[in-house]
């Protein structure tokens, strides 16, 4: 259906019962258990389904199926998850997550998942860091390329549409409950109105923020934090950034692109520029299945303190590795250094530095259903918060989306069976449509992407691996200049699209990100996991909660309840607060 609005431009008009906004791992979940249960559902998303950023993720998803170590279990799932937060995870989700882990994968079995096996058909489970028995499931090191490539089978089956060129700039509300979204299609600018009565917002974090990044072009901008926050919603943690250890350098245009934490997990060996093996110096038990966030930090105080290379990094050697292993346990690795280099990991080490990689943050939901205290919004995926805290497992996003994106689709589905009526606020439409056409109008000469490089420069230099309160306060500086020079973004469309209109929402997203992002770590004031303070260097228990960030009220803090008798000990039970080694001053 279309309609015309006060321009000449033609408004499409679509309507569905619950819409899922992102269209990787944790929105597709979400829209076949939507479908499975004869709810309408349409999901969208402004990248291609195919290519959504889930396919990145290489090393494997987790569950204590007890395969290859019978003595796992979920409370000791729960326990290791809790512990690597550093203890700012919410015990409730720790809990439904790891419960529901096996749940999720007998999901994927029955969808068709190629899982690695094992001889007698049970599925292969590997080490990941800091995992106390092997609980990895993967495929190859394209397990998360796999999952898409399930989900979007059994979409198909199911039948569930999916238009994956509409980029959403609004959620829409009446009285704190959503009734729909706005936004346009990317290919010919046309403006398009969805009345829904739910949203799933399933669109990824904020990593795209910073220089040095593991996310594509015009993904995880912070689109998510935006589109909540604006609807009356709250972003928990926005602080806490994962930085992945190994990102590649080189090309240029390829650096922050992953090589897979299961090149350490299949025994690969960092080395600085002197050729030392340093993790001795960090982590000497662990050594490289350490967590990621002391591994990302012992690199960066490598680099920093002069041992890295020329180029700002450090080695990561698996050619000490059977070529056989390689080959068959990283072959994603081994074809994208040859594509991308020409480089045969098989004989040579690979140049890497910490990327951002994952935002632990995000929208705050409750435990039960993921909710976000606005009646009829959900958020999943790395869209919430909650699980990770100050550091993630590998491996435990891909099993939360699926945990999730089953409960919050099952909570869906109740929540619109129980609406008599829904009230629509053509004030609310008008205020959406309004912002739209005054950048498609607008006389300013501020470029969106200019202006977005400004803004990654800033966050890398004030808010990377190390920050301190001098250099908070300097980014929120620049940022506050940035933002000044925002009301001046115009969007020129061109014949190959509306790309630059995406690129001024995405810039949008990202100043929102990065305004809690840096207010957050500002108020956290000491070294917790990935999140490191030059001028804080211990651990504060009186910290031990989240920062909660709105665009009205600011920050507030969150005391977090202790985990439940059913895994606390065992989360405690091997807990280190030691800072030593771990910061660079």
């Amino acid at each position: 259906m279309t309609s015309t609005t006060g321009s000449t431009r033609t408004e499409r008009l679509l309507a569905t019962s619950v819409l899922v906004i992102g269209t990787g791992g944790a929105g597709l979940r979400a829209a076949i258990e939507l479908a499975e249960r004869g709810v309408q559902v349409l999901a969208v998303g402004k990248r291609r389904a195919h290519d959504a950023h889930t396919t990145l993720a290489a090393g494997g998803i987790n569950a204590a199926l007890g395969t290859m170590d019978p003595e796992d279990s979920w409370e000791q799932h729960a326990a290791d998850t809790l512990r690597e937060s550093y203890f700012l995870a919410d015990p409730a989700i720790v809990e439904v997550v790891t419960r529901g882990a096996a749940e999720g994968i007998a999901d994927l079995e029955r969808w068709g998942m190629p899982f690695a096996r094992e001889e007698d058909g049970r599925i292969s489970q590997r080490f990941f860091g800091a995992h106390k028995y092997r609980r990895t499931a993967y495929a190859g090191d394209y397990t998360g390329l796999e999952i898409q490539r399930t989900l979007m089978r059994r979409a198909a089956e199911l039948r569930v549409p999916i238009v994956d060129t509409i980029y959403i700039t609004r959620l829409l509300t009446s009285n704190g409950r959503i009734f729909g979204a706005y936004g346009f299609d990317i290919v010919d600018g046309t403006p398009v109105q969805i009345n829904a009565d739910a949203v799933i917002l399933a669109a990824g974090g904020h990593t795209r923020i910073w220089r040095n990044t593991s996310s594509r072009r015009d993904e995880n901008t912070g689109d998510s934090f935006r589109l909540a926050a604006l609807a009356g919603g709250k972003i928990r943690d926005a602080e806490l950034v994962q930085f992945h250890p190994s990102g590649i350098l080189e090309p240029a245009e390829a650096a922050g692109l992953l090589v897979s934490e299961a090149a350490r997990g299949e025994g690969g060996i960092l080395r600085n520029a002197l050729g030392e093996r340093y993790m001795a110096k960090y982590d000497p038990e662990r050594m490289e299945l350490s967590t990621r966030d002391r591994v990302a930090l012992a690199s960066y105080t490598e680099i920093v303190e002069g041992r890295g290379t020329t180029n700002g990094g450090v080695f990561l050697d698996v050619s000490h590795l059977p070529r056989e292993q390689i080959l068959s346990k990283l072959p994603r690795v081994y074809r994208n250094l040859i594509d991308l280099q020409m480089l045969d990991i098989t004989e040579q080490p690979i140049e890497i530095a910490p990327t951002a990689h994952y935002s632990m943050g995000g929208v705050w939901v409750r435990p039960e259903d993921h909710g976000t205290g606005v009646d009829g919004l959900y958020a999943i995926g790395e869209a919430s918060s909650g699980l990770h805290g100050a550091n993630r497992l590998g491996g435990n996003s891909l099993i939360e989306l699926l945990v999730y994106g089953r409960i919050t689709g099952t909570d869906a589905a109740e929540y619109v069976s129980g609406i008599t009526e829904v009230h629509r606020d053509p004030a609310a439409v008008a205020e959406a449509r309004a912002e739209m056409t005054g950048l498609l109008e607008g006389t300013g000469t501020e470029s969106p992407r200019r202006l977005q490089r400004a803004l990654r420069d800033l966050m890398t230099e004030h808010a990377g691996v190390v920050r301190s309160e001098a250099g908070l306060v300097a980014g929120l500086e620049k940022l506050t200049a940035i933002e000044e020079r925002v009301a001046n973004v115009t969007a020129h469309p061109d014949i190959a699209g509306f790309d630059d209109l995406a690129h001024a929402f995405d810039l949008f997203g990202s100043i929102l990100a990065a305004r809690a992002t840096l207010e957050c770590a500002l108020e956290r004031r000491e070294t917790r996991g990935c999140h490191n303070r030059s001028d804080f260097p211990e651990t504060s228990p009186e910290l031990r909660g989240n920062f909660v960030w709105t665009p009205q009220g600011g920050v507030e803090f969150e005391p977090l309840p202790e985990a439940p008798d059913s895994f606390r000990e065992l989360a405690y039970a091997d807990a280190d607060d030691s800072v030593a080694g771990k910061l660079v001053e």
